[in-house]
């Protein structure tokens, strides 16, 4: 990851775009209107004083690679056709660069899109893009590797992984996904540090996620007041003993209406140390990956440039 962007251009409406590369995942992007998502693009950002290139990622090495290259080519903007694993991986070439990070939704959770109001149609989404603003938004990173919406250690992390596997949005699969991890979920004690604060031990956390953004994705908002660019990470922990006040208000992820009443402990925090009794997976941003028992967590903030529609409050 790069130096930190500058302040200068922030928030500029149609700031350096120019040269546009669009990354396109083929097992998301085409599956969401196919040809007619590229047609679109092409119609939309190809215009006068533009230059479009359009490539497919077919892994995230791949799209790695030909972000590193497009920014070797001198490209302003990267839009990425996926989902939140694909804007993990493309964006995390981008931390710390000038280039825009801009998302055409195609996955199936699309919280980072959610979050800042990017329409879920491709065309549209396109046309807020062309008519968006550069912003620079924070980074989490863990275990020194970057995550833009959450990262979670718990049952949280078994449950985001179920959920983005349903081809259904919405209330019923999530609380499916939670009930079906729930079976074979095993608590651990976690012993946490926020800060320059004390040790403090939470002895059986069901949900333990640390939020860059408010969603979890498919709508389910875990840190409705989650800001982009505040130089802070949410966490958000639910405990087991508080699981008969937290299961009923499940629905209440979705309305942005989950908060402390709801059975839920929030904190703010720049830095955070973790250790678990045993390794677990975590996940970023909807992606699970294998972790040992200690995890550590930093916010980089405004270390990514960020392409968003210009009429998002």
């Amino acid at each position: 990851m790069g130096a930190a962007v500058s302040e200068a251009g922030a928030g500029d409406t149609m700031s350096g775009l120019r040269k546009i590369r669009l990354l396109v995942n083929p097992r998301s992007g085409l599956r969401v209107g196919g040809s007619a998502m590229l047609r679109h693009a092409q119609e939309v950002w190809d215009g006068e004083g533009r230059e479009l290139t359009i490539q497919f990622s077919r892994s995230a090495e791949d799209g790695k690679a030909k972000a590193l290259r497009a920014i070797e080519e001198g490209a302003d903007t990267i839009l990425v056709a996926g989902g939140d694993g694909m804007v993990n991986s493309i964006g995390s070439v981008l931390v710390g660069t000038h280039v825009a990070l801009g998302v055409i939704p195609t996955g199936s959770g699309n919280g980072f899109a959610r979050h800042f109001e990017i329409p879920l149609q491709p065309r549209a989404a396109a046309e807020a893009l062309l008519n968006g603003r550069r912003t620079e938004v924070d980074v989490g990173v863990a275990n020194g590797r970057p995550f833009f919406v959450t990262c979670s250690m718990a049952w949280d992390a078994a449950i985001a992984r179920t959920f983005e596997k349903s081809p259904v949005r919405g209330i019923l699969p999530y609380v499916f996904a939670a009930a079906y991890e729930l079976i074979d979920y095993k608590v651990q004690r976690f012993e946490v540090r926020l800060d320059d604060g004390p040790w403090r031990a939470f002895d059986e956390p069901m949900v333990f996620t640390a939020a860059n953004l408010t969603q979890f994705g498919g709508g389910a908002r875990i840190a409705p007041l989650a800001l982009e660019d505040d130089g802070l990470l949410e966490l958000v922990i639910a405990e087991k003993k508080d699981a008969a006040r937290i299961v009923p208000n499940l629905p209440r992820l979705f309305t942005g209406t989950m908060n402390d009443n709801s059975g839920l402990q929030t904190y703010r925090f720049r830095k955070m140390s973790v250790r678990r009794e045993s390794a677990f997976p975590i996940q970023l941003d909807g992606e699970c990956i294998d972790s040992g028992s200690e995890v550590e967590v930093e916010v980089l903030p405004r270390a990514l440039c960020v392409l968003a529609p210009a009429g998002r409050v």
